[in-house]
């Protein structure tokens, strides 16, 4: 995954980060660096769009904890995704006891506007 691969849109003071294919021990560092750099920005809030992620490693995983520990509360947070390659595996480990996951960007917007 390459950094061209994260793309970040700004809807007002919420950023989206968009990953796609996978993200795993070797793609989880550029990850982190985008996020960082968006945080660096001072959004209101922080949604990671995983709808095109086709693999969620457990370092993919830890950048969503670390994201979720390091914003909060003072930023919102959400991720979407949706399917076996990414809420599945969030769903198993817990981490949605942690981390918001929603189905759709819509569903994150909406949920942060509100």
């Amino acid at each position: 995954m390459t950094a061209e691969d994260h793309r970040e849109q700004w809807l007002g003071s919420v950023v989206v980060v968009r990953a796609s294919g996978a993200i795993d021990m070797l793609t989880a560092p550029a990850l982190t660096d985008k996020v960082r750099a968006v945080v660096a920005q001072a959004p209101t809030a922080v949604i990671i769009d995983l709808t095109d992620v086709e693999f969620l490693a457990s370092a993919g995983m830890q950048v969503l904890v670390n994201t979720h520990n390091e914003v909060t509360p003072a930023v919102r947070f959400a991720v979407v995704a949706d399917g076996p390659a990414t809420s599945r595996p969030l769903k198993i480990t817990g981490l949605t006891d942690l981390i918001t996951l929603f189905p759709t960007l819509d569903d994150a917007l909406d949920h942060i506007a509100s």
